[in-house]
């Protein structure tokens, strides 16, 4: 029988061994982590997304700690409505579209792990350091995360490494790879707060021509007096090019400012960050898209595969995406290595296309393009300009590529 080891214990390696566990295939995750803890800010899992978690048997339980966006908005920043469309359920969609902390969604996956592979399926503590195989199979190398002392290597069939942007066993396969950068840094909040316009919508304000903000609930009620946990994030063309370091403390007076005049009638902008509890900055990266993802017995999933700017909440969805195919095609039977070959002629092109597409054509490029048309002013009648049907079509054009229009999901 297959035995998979599994670099890497977030979101896609989590996933990775729910689904391969459903097909009855044996394997185990290794996490640098010293425990699984809720940490991070917020993520949107869209309708595609929600179809992998609802294949594995979680759509409930993460629909008890989410909020169920109704809406996707975006205004222009001096506060307008540009344009808004019906999300998830709401859309016409099999599946609804929720707004989560991480750290809930990485324990909910997690949770249902331990609960149906057993403890002993997730080892932490555990750093990936590098991979060497034959024709009978890899070893994977590992180091104790804290002291950094070499442990015991794991033999495995194959090995799917999901162990992020920063892959180690990618840099193995890549070693002059860097992340592409330029110079955009986003800082990231949650903070509570009244619900803004139905405490059921996703907004995007503005652009990177000036500065953006994106702004959805991810918690209801937090504190028992009707507020919610807003997660937001700020996003600011800063014009240098040196990569921040992934979850610095972030200070309000480094971008606050480009924000000073954002005081709407339905938002205080320079007040929702203010009063963050938390602020992180991080990096605006992606990388180029590589030729292979697959060398003989190793391939990549989620970020450590395709690596994408944080824009259209698609990364997430994707990783699902990889690993379901991933167990689908392992349980097929037969080499495990031309599955995993198969995994990556289904996958590459498609994450490639979604990479490329987060770069030029995010889906607030339709507040580039009434920035553009009106001037970067506010409008008196913005149809005279762009109709509604000609701004639903640029979010259709997004959809397509992104795989997640209404006729994609089933």
């Amino acid at each position: 029988m297959t035995h998979v080891a599994i670099a890497g214990g977030g979101i896609a390696g989590l996933a990775l061994a729910l689904n391969l566990h459903e097909r009855g295939i044996a394997c185990r995750v290794y996490e640098a982590a010293q425990e699984i803890r809720e940490i991070g800010v917020g993520i949107t899992l869209l309708p595609h997304g929600m179809r992998e978690l609802t294949a594995l048997g979680v759509q409930d339980s993460l629909r008890d700690v989410a909020i169920e966006n109704r809406e996707s908005a975006f205004y222009n920043r001096f506060g307008q409505r540009i344009y808004a469309e019906p999300r998830g359920l709401l859309g016409g969609y099999a599946y609804p579209e929720l707004g989560i902390h991480r750290g809930r969604l990485h324990r909910i996956l997690y949770e249902a792990v331990i609960e149906r592979l057993g403890k002993e399926a997730v080892v932490t503590g555990r750093r990936c350091t590098g991979v060497t195989q034959d024709d009978g199979g890899v070893e994977l190398h590992l180091q104790d995360a804290t002291g950094g002392a070499a442990v015991d290597s794991v033999r495995a069939d194959v090995l799917i490494a999901c162990d992020g942007v920063n892959s180690a066993i990618r840099r193995q396969y890549y070693p002059k790879e860097g992340v592409a950068f330029t110079g955009i840094n986003t800082w990231r909040g949650v903070t509570r707060h009244k619900p803004i316009l139905d405490g059921r919508t996703y907004i995007r304000i503005g652009s990177l021509r000036h500065c953006k903000l994106v702004v959805y609930p991810i918690v209801d009620n937090v504190d028992g007096e009707g507020n919610q946990l807003i997660n937001w994030v700020a996003e600011v063309q800063t014009g240098a090019h040196i990569v921040n370091d992934w979850n610095k403390p972030g200070k309000l007076e480094d971008f606050l400012p480009n924000y000073a005049g954002w005081r709407f009638d339905w938002l205080d902008v320079p007040a929702l960050i203010s009063n963050a509890e938390n602020i992180f900055e991080y990096p605006m990266v992606d990388k180029d898209p590589v030729p292979h993802w697959t060398f003989g017995r190793v391939t990549f999933a989620g970020d450590a595969a395709h690596p994408m700017y944080p824009r259209g909440s698609n990364g997430s969805a994707q990783a699902l995406i990889d690993v379901r195919t991933l167990a689908d095609l392992l349980a097929t039977g037969g080499d495990p290595a031309s599955a995993l070959k198969a995994y990556e002629d289904k996958r590459l092109q498609l994450t490639a296309n979604v990479v490329l597409t987060n770069r030029s054509s995010p889906p607030d490029f339709i507040n580039i393009r009434v920035e553009e048309l009106t001037g970067d002013q506010p409008f008196d009648n913005l149809d005279a300009l762009i109709t509604q049907a000609e701004l639903r079509e640029l979010s259709e054009q997004y959809k397509r590529i992104a795989g997640f229009g209404v006729q994609d999901v089933k």
